[in-house]
């Protein structure tokens, strides 16, 4: 059994704050994950059946679609899911071997593949789906939210940051220390009232997630005109619209 480093005030916790608000569900950090940890730490990330519909292989990040709320209010929510490096993880206590840890500079789990014997009892405590293994390599991988990335000095500094981070194209993805209340992360959290994923099962996540805004509706008001097609000036919209609307 792996025993988790003790946790004191103030220590440094890296982690992700997703926003589920802007997060349109375009798969880019999936896919810049996979690229960038197909090598180095982590790599290779094979893929079984890259093609199939399951998209089955290792992925350290992937992204889920639910419908939510009615009428109005009702919209599609992206959410993505990977590791969410907890403060007391069970994937790290049943490891027979050691392999799975907890780093206590800055809080970030890791397999260590030199000595994981693929065993899976690490998948099996996670209750967030967050450990993939690799069928080929007999190892568990997962997110190690591209630690060979962010601690690079040979990369310029604004771009040490994780690969899912740097591609999102809405910026719905934001990198820090969540153990210092005065980061930007931190504040975020609190600003936005984000949340970890399921407190209650007692693991501590690091990870938050920025909740869904209230949408108000777009409907026009009962006592606003719809524009008519003289009301359009240019003629060429005008006639577009006469054409569309027929």
């Amino acid at each position: 059994m792996t025993c988790l480093p003790e946790i004191t005030p103030g220590q440094k916790k890296l982690g992700l704050v997703i926003d589920l608000d802007t997060c349109v569900g375009c798969q880019a950090c999936a896919v810049n994950c996979k690229e960038w940890n197909a090598s180095g730490h982590s790599g290779p990330l094979p893929d079984l059946k890259p093609y199939s519909a399951g998209a089955e292989g290792v992925w350290f990040n992937r992204v889920h679609s639910y419908e939510a709320g009615e009428g109005a209010q009702g919209r599609t929510v992206h959410f993505p899911r990977s590791c969410l490096h907890c403060e007391t993880p069970d994937c790290v206590t049943v490891c027979p071997t050691g392999a799975s840890y907890k780093r206590i500079e800055d809080g970030i789990v890791l397999v260590d593949h030199d000595i994981c014997i693929g065993c899976g009892l690490c998948a099996w405590a996670c209750p967030y789906g967050a450990r993939e293994m690799d069928e080929d390599a007999g190892v568990m991988k997962k997110c190690t939210l591209c630690i060979d990335r962010i601690y690079n000095e040979n990369i310029p500094e604004a771009q040490r940051q994780p690969a899912c981070v740097l591609t999102c194209p809405t910026s719905a993805r934001h990198f820090g220390d969540l153990g210092d209340p005065e980061s930007k992360v931190s504040k975020l959290v609190a600003e936005r009232g984000g949340q970890p994923l399921m407190p209650e099962l007692g693991y501590k996540p690091v990870n938050s997630y920025l909740p869904p805004r209230n949408r108000t509706s777009l409907a026009a008001k009962p006592d606003e005109a719809a524009p008519t097609p003289m009301d359009i000036k240019n003629p060429l919209l005008r006639w577009m619209d006469k054409v569309l609307t027929r």
